[in-house]
């Protein structure tokens, strides 16, 4: 009996011990801890999350897509919300593309279930009407066209929040990304979230899209040319720029180099076609002449000795020379626009002397280089021209036949867009348009003169002098295209690398205007150090820049869309289909005699290379 009422004892005890503990680490958890507990449970059970807004999409002028944001979802399930657990694991199952046992195993765990995915906007849609699942949406950014002009779309980085790091989508980076949101959700004290909605404090709002002046088919043109003409001409690199001169709107421009020389890797993201400045050789004798012209310093009937391919310049008064040669030869006096035609260096040379040095740099300054265009890029170069007290006693012939300067290709199109643009200079443009979410348009691109570098008659003189470098004789007679008249200007330059002239390393280039009378289209080609073939711009360039008109004119959506069908009223069958022909349409005849009608109607706008359709009686 003792033993007993001692065990009794015992077990009270530690009962009694037992509840003092429990006592005292409740009054510490409730008293002495009790408000940090509070605050901890408070902001553990409610968290504020980010919500991203839907980054805008980069277009092409028609709307083709370059760079696009789609949303991706995880998928949560709470499996005791769901109504029907078989059936909607097994809609669930088919949806995701998820074994259909694994899932109702899943749910009939009744735990909370996790599906990562990603999943698209697509698959998730059969169960967003589902009780109990619930979608997390996040945004990815995306490419369709892959590499089709990366080097002016950019890059993006989905670090910090989502920013653009090259290109337009860091160049217009705020104008794309939107402004985040806000939403209110419970999770416990691991972290987890509970089986509640969110509350949403503030809507994410979407970013704008951004529509450029690039036509994504003379794009593809662009760079698949220079591709090819890398290849034919086992070229080092080259860029390509298509503008159209009334507006400055930039269609295509491409970039090539290779990485640490022949038989390494090609890339082009990088836009060559707005950093990397270059000597452009003859392509800027016709500045030279537009200063001769818009001075007064020359007419259309003056001629100067061409020296047999060979003049020995004087230099000082000490008797020093300097020896300026014509890679093509050149016989007897020439006039100006004879010099341009056949590219004499020694013609250019001797009539660039009746400038003053003033006179030149500010003529070259006035069709923009030396400054940055303005273009709207994170990275571009202004270009080189010295001032005329850092010339030396053969500068001004120098220049006159494109050395001892240094322009960028946007440089060089946006110059001969001028001439194209009866010599009214114009800002380039890339950006076209910029739309809210909802289509509607923001901001529209208008053509941003810079200044009249030349009047509109000296501009129509430089045309014809250009149109001349393509025709029997020129530099680029072997251009000349059957139906339509092409104008321009060939060049071929020592490379000059920052240390001197490369022994033996050429620049090639050709910049044409099409078509010569009514330019609506101006090329600029560069290709560097061409190996095979010819170093000349004349037989490498000028060849790359016939065969992308051709092809854009067969283009199925070109921005070369300009032209006017003239009526061939009261011709005949035959005459109006000559007529026609040489403008640039395809014709199919309908009967013979006189013509009655045309579809389309005479007076419609045509793309170049559209079908025409005569009906005779």
């Amino acid at each position: 009996m003792a033993k007993a009422s001692v065990r009794i004892g015992f077990i009270e005890g530690a009962l009694v011990l037992g509840a003092l503990l429990v006592i005292g680490r409740a009054v510490q958890l409730q008293v002495v801890e009790g408000a940090r507990w509070k605050a901890e449970a408070a902001q553990v059970r409610q968290v504020t999350e980010v919500l991203e807004a839907r980054r805008g999409g980069i277009f092409d002028r028609n709307g083709v897509p370059f760079a696009m944001t789609q949303e991706y979802f995880a998928v949560g399930i709470a499996p005791n919300e769901l109504r029907e657990q078989g059936q909607d694991a097994r809609t669930i199952a088919r949806a995701l593309g998820l074994p259909a046992d694994r899932v109702l195993r899943d749910v009939r765990s009744k735990r909370w279930v996790a599906y990562p995915g990603p999943f698209s906007g697509l698959q998730v849609r059969p169960l967003r009407d589902i009780r109990g699942v619930h979608l997390d949406g996040s945004y990815r950014r995306h490419y369709p066209g892959e590499a089709l002009a990366r080097g002016i779309v950019g890059a993006y980085s989905a670090d910090s929040g989502g920013h653009g790091v090259s290109g337009i989508e860091l160049q217009l980076d705020s104008v794309l990304r939107g402004e985040p949101g806000e939403r209110v959700v419970l999770k416990d004290f691991r972290g987890r979230r509970y089986e509640s909605p969110s509350r949403l404090r503030r809507e994410p709002v979407p970013g704008r899209d951004v529509y450029l002046t690039l036509d994504a088919e003379l794009q593809e043109i662009a760079e698949r040319s220079l591709d090819e003409a890398m290849d034919k001409y086992d070229a080092l690199g080259g860029d390509i720029v298509l503008m159209d001169p009334h507006t400055g709107e930039i269609l295509a421009a491409a970039s090539r180099r290779l990485l640490g020389g022949r038989g390494t890797r090609r890339v082009g993201n990088r836009p060559t076609f707005f950093t990397d400045p270059f000597q452009p050789g003859s392509t800027a004798k016709i500045f030279t002449a537009a200063a001769l012209l818009s001075l007064g310093r020359v007419d259309s009937t003056e001629r100067v000795f061409a020296e047999h391919g060979e003049w020995v310049m004087p230099v000082n008064s000490r008797g020093d020379t300097r020896t300026i040669h014509d890679d093509h030869k050149t016989e007897g006096s020439l006039t100006l626009a004879e010099g341009i035609k056949v590219s004499s260096n020694i013609v250019l040379g001797k009539f660039s002397e009746r400038l003053g040095l003033g006179e030149m740099y500010d003529a070259f300054r006035d069709f923009g280089f030396g400054s940055m265009t303005g273009v709207p890029f994170p990275s571009e170069a202004p270009g080189l021209i010295r001032r005329p007290n850092d010339w030396t006693r053969y500068s001004q012939a120098s220049i006159a036949m494109g050395y001892e300067f240094e322009v960028t290709p946007i440089q060089l199109a946006a110059a001969y867009s001028a001439i194209a643009n009866d010599g009214i200079l114009l800002m380039p443009a890339l950006i076209r348009e910029v739309r809210a979410p909802d289509g509607t348009t923001l901001w529209r691109q208008r053509p941003a003169p810079v200044r009249r570098a030349v009047t509109p008659e000296v501009a129509a003189t430089l045309r014809a002098y250009l149109k001349g470098v393509v025709e029997e004789g020129g530099t680029a007679a072997g251009v000349q295209m059957t139906n339509y008249t092409l104008a321009g200007k060939t060049g071929t330059a020592r490379r000059f690398d920052g240390n001197g002239y490369v022994p033996g390393s050429y620049t090639a280039s050709f910049a044409a205007m099409f078509p010569a009378d009514d330019p609506m289209l101006v090329i600029m080609v560069k290709i560097d150090d061409p190996k095979d073939v010819s170093i000349y711009g004349g037989k490498t360039a000028a060849p790359v820049t016939r065969s992308m008109i051709e092809e854009a004119l067969a283009a199925r959506r070109s921005a070369i869309d300009r032209s006017r069908l003239a009526g061939p009223a009261q011709a005949t069958i035959r005459q109006a289909a000559a007529t026609i022909h040489r403008r640039g349409f395809r014709v199919a005849l309908r009967g013979s005699g006189k013509v009655v009608r045309t579809t389309p109607a005479a007076g419609d706008s045509l793309r170049y290379g559209a079908s025409v359709t005569l009906w005779a009686e």
